[in-house]
């Protein structure tokens, strides 16, 4: 609003808008724990989905504690900013091996606060999807992709800015490589994400860039990322 003595009040509306999903995905609205990293909106998007979030601090790292979370997302760099994190590494694997679910976002490869991330060997590279828009090859089948929401080609369009970083490198063959990656004119990686069982749990790493997809409203990611809270 424009208020000025000598001209007549001016008021200037801008131009509002919002997009809308209309989805028929499952969510079953689980209890989802979330370690903070460096700082993002996944925490939001979860609950906006349904999800009930609780975020874990330093004296939560007990399993009888954690065992309530049907998943427990890591955030974006947590392991090269969250000290707590990276010395309770292997009690997050006895929940994994008890039954939970446990979702690493991306860190970058140095300098991380422990060497030892998931149950089986994997280092964090370089490799990154910069073109939003590039191919990406696909095992539809893979539970991750299918369950308990099928994802397509479909899914893999209108993402914003990139595809993933850091991908992991010098994989284990417990892990499974379910999306294969690449920029044009660049090799392909098999490493935005990997999913290995682990007892009765599941570890997953992706270096998927969900930390800006999922605030974007972009579908696949949101679909991408329930099936992995949900498995």
């Amino acid at each position: 609003m424009i208020s000025y003595k000598h001209i007549p009040n001016i008021t200037y509306f801008s131009p509002a808008s919002f997009n809308l999903i209309q989805a028929d995905w499952k969510i079953s609205g689980a209890k989802v724990g979330y370690i903070p990293g460096a700082g993002d909106d996944i925490p939001g998007v979860l609950t906006s989905l349904g999800y009930k979030v609780t975020m874990i601090g330093l004296d939560d790292y007990d399993l009888d504690y954690l065992s309530q979370f049907k998943a427990i997302v890591v955030g974006i760099r947590a392991f090269n900013t969250n000290e707590a994190l990276a010395a309770n590494q292997q009690a997050l694997m006895g929940y994994v091996r008890s039954g939970g679910n446990l979702i690493v976002q991306y860190n970058t490869s140095s300098p991380l606060l422990t060497s030892q991330i998931g149950p089986y060997p994997f280092s964090i590279g370089r490799d990154r999807v910069a073109v939003q828009t590039s191919p990406v090859t696909a095992d539809w089948s893979s539970p991750v992709l299918s369950t308990p929401n099928q994802l397509n080609d479909q899914d893999l369009k209108d993402w914003v800015q990139e595809r993933g970083l850091y991908f992991a490198t010098a994989i284990d063959s417990a892990y499974t490589t379910p999306l294969i990656m690449q920029d044009p004119d660049e090799p392909a990686t098999n490493g935005s994400l990997i999913v290995g069982k682990f007892g009765k749990g599941m570890f997953v790493y992706t270096g998927i860039s969900f930390f800006r997809q999922l605030p974007a409203g972009v579908p696949g990611p949101i679909k991408l990322f329930i099936n992995l809270i949900e498995q």
